[in-house]
């Protein structure tokens, strides 16, 4: 790492990225020059030193909670659910090669022939590596989001913070795109966050991460360098969720 680089705010990272932060300003699917610029950030803060994991949601190819209510199975729609972020964790994976970075796809499901199962030890080992990790299809059950695989794996690898990529700035008390007079958050507890029913994220996952203290920063991902912003220049962007009083910005 160079001598003028700073000091890393964390060593070790869990970036949840949605499936929808991929489609750049279309309807569905991967817009390359989006899924480009977003490894670029990754590759600034890996060449820093910094250990990260990535959790891919599959909402910008299939959602399968949308598919239930349209007359699916259940389950059924969220193992296609799952599929999706497998497809998006290897085209992010392609990117962050691109880019010279070692990446490994690590998926819930088994699918060998294309990337790695998973294992909680050998994902460690990769991130101690240097490598960045992504980790597919959800937790490999349905009825659970990957904002509860994104707790469940940011746990198991020691993760000290989750990054919960948006396409707001923070956490608001309202919808800010609807009403000119919604106010953003600076810190939130996680207890407001469940009460108040504020969507950071699921319920099941903020419990996890209130029960284990980790803590959740909120920021807008289609702000160049904000990654960069929360992880290494320790700048306040966005809303921090943990075991804090809650304070407006």
């Amino acid at each position: 790492m160079p001598e003028s680089a700073k000091t890393p705010r964390y060593r070790r990272i869990l970036l949840k990225l949605s499936g929808e932060a991929l489609m750049g300003g279309g309807k569905y699917g991967i817009h390359p020059p989006t899924l480009l610029r977003i490894a670029s950030e990754v590759k600034e803060i890996s060449n820093a030193g910094v250990q990260t994991a990535i959790v891919i949601g599959g909402g910008n190819i299939f959602r399968g909670v949308a598919g239930s209510t349209e007359g699916m199975d259940r389950s059924s729609a969220d193992y296609m659910g799952m599929l999706a972020t497998v497809i998006n964790a290897m085209a992010l994976q392609d990117a962050l090669e691109k880019k010279d970075i070692y990446t490994r796809v690590l998926s819930a499901i088994k699918m060998e022939q294309i990337c790695e199962p998973y294992i909680r030890r050998r994902a460690v080992r990769h991130l101690e590596k240097g490598r960045v990790v992504i980790f597919a299809a959800g937790t490999g059950n349905p009825f659970f989001t990957t904002d509860t695989a994104a707790s469940l794996r940011a746990m198991e690898i020691g993760a000290e913070v989750i990054l919960k990529a948006t396409q707001v700035d923070g956490v608001y008390n309202a919808d800010p795109k609807k009403d000119p007079k919604a106010r953003r958050y600076r810190t939130l507890s996680y207890m407001d966050v469940l009460q108040g029913n504020l969507h950071v994220m699921d319920s099941t996952a903020i419990s996890l991460c209130m029960d284990n203290k980790l803590p959740i920063v909120v920021f807008n991902l289609s702000t160049q360098g904000n990654i960069r912003r929360v992880v290494l220049e320790s700048e306040e962007v966005g809303t921090m969720v943990g075991a804090l009083e809650t304070r407006w910005a």
